[in-house]
C-alpha cells in the first residue's frame, strides 16, 4: 500500500458492475491526484453514480478496487471512510430529525466529541443559511435544502476527500455562490474534491482536472485544459461521446 502522502487521493482499478446481464461500469480506471477539484461528467446513464457509489462503499462492485490515499475501501473500509464526506445522489436521510439533530446524530455516530460536533454544526447550518430552520423537520426540507444539510454531514467531520454528485442541483444561485466558495476553499487547504455535475460551465468554472464517463467507460480524463484540447468543454463533451444535436425541422409545428 502506498503511503497517504503519495497515494492518489482516489484511485479506481477495473471497477465493474453489471445489471441485468448488462454492464453498467465497465472496467473503470482512474486517479484523482490530491489537492485536485476533479470533475465527472457523462451523458445520463454513462455510469457516474454508480462509480461513485462503488468508489466510497455504497455499492460493492463484481471486480475491481477503490482506493483513497492508498486504503482500499473494501478491504478497509472503516479506514477509508474515516477519509471522506461523501454527498450520494437521492441521499436518504432520517425524516423526522431537524437539521442540527441530524448533524448531531451523523457527529456522534462517527465517534467525535458532543461539544465539538455542536461548534462545527452551528458553523455549517449558520454558513450554508439554514440557521433560521431550527425546528424544521428534514422531512419538510425542500430539495435544495436537503442537498445543504447533506453537504453539511459530509463536511462535518474534516474529511481529507469530499465525492459529491450532483451537490447543486436545485440550489439557488446564492446558496450555490456560498457552497462554491466552501469547496475552493476546502481545496485551497488541501483537501480534495471529485464533483459530479451535467453542467459544464460548473465543471469549468470550479474544476482543475476532469474525467469523462460515457457508456461505463472513461473516454478521456487529465487535467481540464488537457481534456478540452483548446475547445469548450461542451463541445469537446460532444465530440467524445457522440452527441449530435438534432434537426429542429422535425418539429416545425412549434414555430408560432
Amino acid at each position: 500500500m502506498e503511503s497517504s502522502g503519495t497515494a492518489p487521493a482516489l484511485r479506481l482499478a477495473g471497477l465493474t458492475k453489471t445489471f441485468d446481464d448488462r454492464p453498467a461500469v465497465d472496467h473503470i480506471d482512474l486517479e484523482v491526484p490530491q489537492g485536485s477539484f476533479f470533475g465527472l461528467i457523462g451523458p445520463n446513464g454513462a455510469g457516474k453514480t454508480t462509480s461513485l457509489s462503488m468508489a466510497v462503499g455504497l455499492l460493492r462492485p463484481d471486480s475491481g478496487r477503490s482506493q483513497i490515499f492508498g486504503v482500499d475501501v473494501w478491504a478497509d473500509p472503516a479506514r477509508a471512510k474515516e477519509l471522506i464526506g461523501v454527498l450520494p445522489d437521492g441521499l436518504s436521510m432520517p425524516e423526522r430529525l431537524t437539521g442540527r439533530e441530524l448533524l448531531r446524530f451523523t457527529g456522534l455516530l462517527r465517534g467525535m466529541e458532543v461539544r465539538e460536533v455542536e461548534r462545527r454544526s452551528g458553523e455549517l447550518l449558520e454558513v450554508l443559511e439554514l440557521a433560521d430552520t431550527g425546528r424544521t423537520l428534514v422531512m419538510e426540507y425542500s430539495t435544495g435544502m436537503r442537498k445543504k444539510i447533506g453537504l453539511a454531514t459530509a463536511l462535518l467531520h474534516a474529511p481529507k476527500l469530499l465525492v459529491l454528485d450532483e451537490p447543486l442541483e436545485a440550489v439557488d444561485p446564492a446558496s450555490a455562490a456560498t457552497i462554491k466558495v466552501i469547496l475552493r476553499r476546502f481545496v485551497r487547504d488541501g483537501g480534495s474534491v471529485v464533483f459530479s455535475s451535467h453542467v459544464m460551465a460548473v465543471i469549468e468554472q470550479v474544476c482543475d482536472h476532469v474525467a469523462v464517463i460515457a457508456s461505463g467507460r472513461v473516454v478521456a480524463s487529465g487535467s481540464l485544459e488537457t481534456v478540452r484540447s483548446g475547445r469548450s468543454l461542451e463541445e469537446r463533451f460532444m465530440d467524445l461521446v457522440g452527441g449530435q444535436v438534432p434537426e429542429m425541422g422535425e418539429l416545425a409545428w412549434l414555430s408560432s
